[in-house]
């Protein structure tokens, strides 16, 4: 079937523009998944993902989805990326995420009102960026990973003492950003890195700076295990 790779117990369905989760993936492939990439499509619900019970990474980079977002119970999920996604409410995401993800250490946000970041929001600095990684910390203490960034024992210490005073406060949409995020209007296709292009061997790209690139040919961002490093 177009646009279907699936490798061992990586299931990847890129680009296909749809808009729910199709049936036949978690019919065929949802009892033995634990990697599920569903990037570039046009996302706005879930509904569906409930098959992938034993799913350990979830990619859902470039869809439309938002504070609706709702997860089923995922144990085992340890990795999830959200980059490029339409989410607002930073608080009811991380409150969700607390209860449905238990074993999470690897998210990204990037891309996201929610996630402040200077170069996605020039109104934004790296202050504002600092408070959200506490905030978040304070709500998922058992982060090794946010964005594109490791997670460090200061940053750990700080949000225990500091962190439920971070609270990101939801942005107010505009009449213009609400017609820019208009449900006809595709996410933009960003190319994979040529390195990112196997499934076989698709682990993905992090870059160790201060803040992420976010360009044509930038994926948005992907994680390296602790073994990796």
């Amino acid at each position: 079937m177009a646009g279907l790779m699936v490798s061992g117990t990586q299931v990847s369905y890129v680009g296909q523009y749809c808009r729910e989760i199709p049936e036949f993936l978690g019919r065929d492939f949802g009892h033995f998944a634990k990697r599920l990439d569903l990037s570039f499509n046009l996302l706005r619900s879930l509904e569906g993902l409930s098959a992938f019970r034993s799913l350990e990474e979830l990619i859902l980079d470039n869809n439309l989805l938002g504070d609706d977002l709702v997860l089923p119970g995922l144990p085992h999920l340890h990795t999830l990326t959200l980059n490029k996604n339409q989410i607002t409410d930073l608080e009811y995401l991380l409150d969700h995420l607390a209860e449905v993800t238990p074993a999470l250490e690897y998210l990204s946000l990037l891309g996201n009102v929610a996630c402040p970041n200077e170069l996605v929001n020039l109104e934004k600095d790296e202050e504002d960026y600092k408070r959200y990684r506490c905030f978040v910390l304070h709500k998922l203490p058992n982060l090794k990973f946010l964005d594109a960034q490791k997670v460090t024992r200061q940053e750990r210490e700080e949000a225990l003492v500091r962190g439920a005073f971070m609270k990101v406060v939801k942005p107010k949409a505009s009449t213009e950003e609400e017609e820019a995020a208009s449900p006809e209007e595709p996410p933009q296709y960003t190319p994979l890195p040529s390195g990112s292009r196997d499934l076989t061997s698709h682990r993905g790209v992090l870059g160790k700076g201060r803040y992420f690139y976010y360009g044509r040919n930038s994926e948005g961002n992907r994680f390296i295990r602790d073994d990796q490093l």
